[in-house]
């Protein structure tokens, strides 16, 4: 075998193991933890019990394994090439440098500001706050003036990640749930449908001319129940059309309706509507802080002149 075919041989095998194993666009289930190199202090993890052990305050959050799609930046860069290629089952650690992860600590993002733009309740050492549209922390505070670091917490630091592959997911609704997470953390209840819509299409006639008519097509589509949680959701209400277009490239699917249901409430009894009568009101009237005999008479009374 000559070099060139050796050369192009070595090629080929390193292009099959490159393309082996889980690659970008697979929805892939993973567990991990997150720490800071120098520190080790927590930065994220999908465990419950690790979070607690650091303190953190679990009480309204969920902690359980992610799906994620690879290559979509769903978790850092560095994390997702390291999967990629790998297969369930697998575990690994990443360290995602400063500049990847969080930016390195700029000393310029440390700026003097008046106390005035400041909420009152705010001022003092360590207060989150945000100060003409940036979030800083507040470092100090000496008469009118604070001092203000608009750096991330985590600016300048390395961060190790420690990932296990649990699975990978091919149910086009699990799919679905695990990208709306991705943008917030409301459960939302979803299921698949194929649906025959009519609709106008263009057709080539005989002469070769181009005419619409309707026909009835099929429609891959996925429903949404919404609720209160989505619909005063703030990234929901800016982004929803970009995040819907992003589940339906993803899933391959034609449409997503979202629903909102809406429950017809029981009438409240002897108020209005038929049934309700002189009885029904006089018994509501006597749990009320009112004179019951009073106004019983001068219904009673309007009765009788009608």
């Amino acid at each position: 075998m000559s070099d060139e075919q050796t050369a192009e041989s070595a090629d080929d095998a390193a292009e099959t193991a490159e393309e082996s194993g889980l690659q970008n666009g697979d929805f892939v289930k993973v567990a991990y933890t997150a720490r800071t190199v120098e520190g080790g202090d927590l930065v994220d993890t999908t465990d419950e019990e690790i979070a607690e052990e650091e303190g953190v305050d679990t009480e309204g959050q969920e902690f359980a394994p992610r799906t994620i799609v690879l290559g979509d930046g769903h978790l850092f860069p560095a994390v997702e090439s390291d999967i990629v290629g790998q297969e369930v089952g697998d575990s690994g650690s990443v360290v995602v440098p400063a500049t990847e992860a969080f930016g390195e600590y700029n000393e310029d993002e440390v700026r003097t500001v008046s106390a005035e733009k400041i909420p009152e309740d705010d001022r003092y050492p360590g207060a989150h706050v945000d100060v003409d549209g940036q979030h800083g922390h507040v470092e100090t505070i000496i008469g009118g003036r604070a001092r203000v670091d608009f750096n991330h917490p985590l600016a300048g630091e390395d961060v190790e990640y420690e990932y296990e592959i649990l699975d990978t997911v091919e149910d086009q609704v699990e799919q679905a749930t695990g990208l709306l997470q991705t943008f917030f953390d409301v459960e939302l209840d979803m299921h698949l449908a194929t649906d025959e819509v009519e609709e106008e299409v263009e057709v080539e006639d005989d002469d070769g001319e181009t005419e619409t008519e309707l026909q009835t097509v099929e429609k891959e589509t996925l429903y949404i129940e919404s609720n209160p949680q989505l619909q005063f959701n703030q990234q929901w209400m800016m982004s929803k059309q970009q995040i819907l277009g992003d589940v339906i490239e993803k899933l391959d699917i034609d449409r997503v309706i979202v629903q909102e249901i809406i429950d017809g409430a029981p009438a409240m009894p002897g108020m209005g509507g038929m049934g309700g009568g002189l009885g029904d009101i006089e018994a509501s009237l006597e749990d009320a802080d009112v004179d019951a005999d009073e106004i019983m008479d001068e219904l009673d009374v309007d009765e009788l002149e009608e």
